[in-house]
């Protein structure tokens, strides 16, 4: 393509005017060395964008910049072996959108080396409704798998579940056939939504968050997928089963918790990291291809994709660093009929 070529894209920006953000005309010369250009058709919308949004997350290291952690489209150009013009192409993770501009853009340049293909039986657009958040719940029921939780262990609890991870931990730990019980603060809201989309119980987030006196408290919980991190994971680790395990992703809630050795040492607890931004490619492919297929999250792509304009992101941003999203945003960079 042409280096002048214009198109355009969400940038931020923090200099001698202070710091702002909006969508501006962009060249493809201005784009960052890599050895695949891809037309963007779809990017996902993550609490880390929301933190690129704003000087005080701390994201961004250089400026100006184009956020988007995530991005779905199709490769115009390609130096790397294992693309050619034409491909279907996802990519999340790596230094996408932190320090490598990215997915806000109706254009983008990337190493090869970070893309997949697009798994078949997923659209772009059911890619980017999957995004980095249906990633890393995949990731999160994966570990739990690994460490030998079985749905005949008993009730799983979903933290945080009217969120991105959360929702989609709720679609795909339903799926897997394991009895799901989704806690949130948007009970009276979002409740039935949560049992729409495969919950079995839907709790208030203060059932999750209040505290239990003593070093362990009653079992409930065979395991706990927790995207929120923060205070409520030291109540969290007190009621899980003997030999149970939590999936930690995320800190929305904090970056800290309290804890003691108690339910490490006395009920074998295990604690899990999962990690959406590193994982080795190889488990990457592996989970994409189980996403397009048997875990497919269904009922959460169903009714809980909301697209909308590049124009609306700044809205959006600040809404989900608020906590006031639902389900999952994704951002067509086209007019949909230009795209699928």
């Amino acid at each position: 393509m042409n280096a002048d070529t214009i198109f355009q894209a969400f940038v931020v920006r923090n200099d001698d005017q202070g710091f702002r953000s909006g969508v501006e005309d962009w060249r493809m010369d201005q784009l960052p060395e890599g050895d695949v250009t891809i037309r963007v058709l779809y990017s996902g919308v993550n609490y880390k964008d929301g933190l690129a949004s704003t000087p005080e997350g701390r994201i961004v290291r250089r400026y100006p910049f184009i956020p988007g952690i995530d991005l779905a489209g199709t490769v115009v150009e390609s130096s790397h072996p294992s693309f050619k013009e034409g491909d279907e192409v996802l990519c999340t993770g790596y230094e996408l959108g932190v320090s490598h501009e990215g997915g806000y853009s109706q254009y983008a340049r990337v190493k090869g080396d970070w893309l997949l293909p697009l798994p078949k039986g997923l659209s772009h657009k059911e890619a980017m409704g999957i995004g980095t958040a249906g990633f890393t719940a995949a990731l999160s029921a994966a570990s739990l798998l690994l460490n030998g939780v079985q749905p005949s262990d008993g009730p799983v609890l979903v933290a945080g579940a009217s969120g991105g991870v959360g929702s989609f931990s709720v679609s795909i730990m339903s799926k897997l056939g394991f009895e799901v019980v989704a806690s949130t603060g948007k009970i009276s809201s979002q409740g039935d939504w949560l049992r729409g989309i495969g919950a079995h119980t839907v709790i208030s987030r203060d059932e999750t968050s209040a505290e239990s006196r003593g070093v362990l408290a009653a079992e409930k919980w065979a395991a706990v997928i927790d995207p929120v991190g923060g205070a409520q994971l030291t109540g969290l680790l007190k009621h899980v089963k003997y030999g149970g395990a939590i999936a930690l992703s995320g800190l929305t809630g904090g970056g800290d918790f309290a804890a003691t050795v108690y339910p490490f040492i006395l009920r074998g607890v295990k604690l899990l990291g999962i990690d959406s931004v590193f994982c080795p490619m190889n488990i990457r492919k592996e989970i994409w291809s189980k996403l397009a297929g048997e875990w497919k999250p269904d009922t959460a792509l169903k009714s809980g994709i909301h697209v909308h304009p590049l124009h609306e992101l700044p809205e959006i941003l600040a809404n989900i660093l608020k906590g006031g999203a639902t389900g999952r945003s994704i951002i067509s960079l086209f007019e949909e009929s230009e795209v699928e």
